[in-house]
């Protein structure tokens, strides 16, 4: 099992990030089986401010490619994706259209 950590940030609007957060309690089965269907075994997120940080650990059939292809092949997870960039804005250190931003651990105890 492989733990990552990515990093968002929503647009800094009160009610748009309440509107996110009411999403996420209630998220569409089908991107929850996406995310199981991908090898990915837990994944959380986790909100300060307008930040979002994102825990995933996944199993060893798990790489961003293989997620990214499922993700553009089903056209449920295609929706939930664009409606969340009505929420979301990239970092500044993104890339063109990327979302979440893989994080470097840095330090471990």
């Amino acid at each position: 099992m492989k733990r990552y950590c990515l990093a968002l940030d929503l647009i800094d609007d009160e009610a748009l990030i309440a509107e996110y957060e009411k999403m996420h309690r209630e998220v569409w089965p089908e991107i929850i089986s996406s995310i199981k269907n991908a090898k990915i075994d837990q994944l959380e997120i986790y909100r300060a401010g307008n930040r979002l940080f994102m825990i995933m650990e996944a199993g060893d059939g798990f790489t961003f490619e293989k997620k990214a292809a499922m993700d553009a092949a089903n056209e449920t997870v295609r929706q939930w994706e664009e409606l969340m960039w009505k929420y979301q804005q990239a970092l500044p250190t993104a890339k063109p259209g990327e979302k979440w931003v893989l994080m470097n651990r840095i330090f471990s105890l």
